[in-house]
């Protein structure tokens, strides 16, 4: 269905030149969105995936393992797309405390998304709604330290920013100017809540997504919080009961693709191929992250099954091994607070786990040890490769 531009251009004319900044008209669309049979086979299909994908929750033995693995994955990739070059081991190494190495900045940056991501789970956890000055709060944490601290970290830009291009008169894209982004906001947050919405949770996510794309309302972190939006609504209106749904892998390795498509929701007011996109996405992610779960099951049952061949050690063992499920990247220290055995036991117990092939030594040394559960980072390593 065609539907010209979604947005006026706002001419602006500054330092010498004049350029066409993007300000979208309000969602929902108008004329509303071509939801023709095929694309409702595509909608039905994408939410059968994500109610598989909410009750994977039952299979597990514990549903935090999943999400903590998940969420750092997410971290890693959603940075990943905005070029940093952190790697998953590199995140988990600097979250054990007295890790060896210097944290890098691209490993602040990641772990400034997992906090931020914690951030948001917390508060709506706490009932707080879905709204602006929760994104705000989540982007002050994602950019609190490290690369882009001096970019007013939760505060909405007061100055034009720009895609592409060295200058907004040479830009691929121009977001709305700095005077209209609260507005733009606004009317975002209103949809979000708008009870009369005719939309599905799927479909609004999907809008609300290029919606903030297209507005760009932070001056850096926007692409982030951007993907993190999508797993906030999904969670927020009781599709998912945890945030598990992250589209960053799928975005990443479509990546043209995802950008060519939000330029045509712009310039041409292409929602409908937006959408199929998006809920394609959405299918495949679902899919991939049940198949990730229902792997990291056998692999856990499986090896829960060497350490209880142990014979007297088993106990101990299987203590040990529940810490390096939880924590695939350990220190001795952390597996001793996690298990409440003493230091001598743990490391007798992880020793006991290296020598049947469940956990690796990675420092070399004699003191502050770290293990590695190989084949569970493994697993989860799929496709955060640079």
């Amino acid at each position: 269905m065609k539907r010209g531009a979604i947005v006026k251009y706002q001419e602006i004319t500054a330092g010498g030149e004049t350029y066409r900044a993007f300000v979208p008209a309000p969602l929902p669309p108008e004329p509303p969105l071509d939801l023709s049979h095929e694309r409702q086979r595509k909608l039905e299909r994408a939410t059968l995936a994500i109610g598989r994908l909410d009750s994977i929750t039952l299979l597990l033995p514990d549903p935090n393992l999943f999400l903590y693995a998940f969420v750092r994955r997410e971290a890693v990739l959603s940075s990943m797309i905005e070029g940093t070059q952190s790697s998953l081991s590199d995140l988990l190494l600097f979250e054990i405390e007295g890790s060896p190495g210097a944290p890098l900045e691209d490993v602040v940056e990641v772990s400034n998304y997992v906090a931020a991501l914690d951030h948001g789970m917390r508060r709506l956890s706490e009932g707080f709604p879905l709204c602006n000055r929760l994104i705000r709060e989540m982007h002050a944490v994602l950019l609190s330290k490290g690369r882009g601290s001096d970019k007013t970290p939760g505060e909405f830009r007061r100055s034009q920013n720009w895609i592409g291009g060295t200058r907004p008169g040479n830009a691929r894209f121009v977001p709305p100017p700095p005077d209209r982004v609260e507005e733009c906001m606004a009317g975002l947050e209103r949809f979000l809540h708008d009870e009369g919405n005719p939309y599905p949770a799927l479909v609004k996510a999907a809008l609300a997504h290029v919606q903030f794309e297209t507005i760009h309302p932070f001056l850096d972190g926007n692409g982030r919080i951007g993907r993190l939006l999508i797993a906030y609504i999904l969670h927020h209106d009781g599709v998912l009961s945890e945030p598990l749904l992250y589209l960053s892998l799928f975005f990443k390795e479509h990546r043209e693709e995802y950008y060519r498509l939000l330029d045509m929701v712009r310039t041409e007011g292409d929602w409908e191929a937006w959408l199929d996109f998006f809920l394609e996405g959405v299918e495949k992610t679902a899919q991939n992250a049940v198949q990730t779960a229902e792997r990291l099951v056998a692999v856990f049952q499986e090896d829960e099954g060497r350490a209880q061949a142990q014979g007297r050690a088993a106990s101990t063992a299987l203590r040990v091994f529940n810490a390096l499920r939880e924590r695939p990247l350990t220190s001795v220290n952390e597996v001793s607070s996690r298990t409440g055995l003493s230091f001598p036991a743990s490391a007798k117990g992880m020793d006991l786990l290296v020598s049947i092939g469940v956990a690796r030594e990675i420092t070399g040394k004699r003191r502050n040890r770290i293990f590695a559960y190989d084949r569970y980072l493994e697993i989860l390593n799929e496709g955060t490769e640079p």
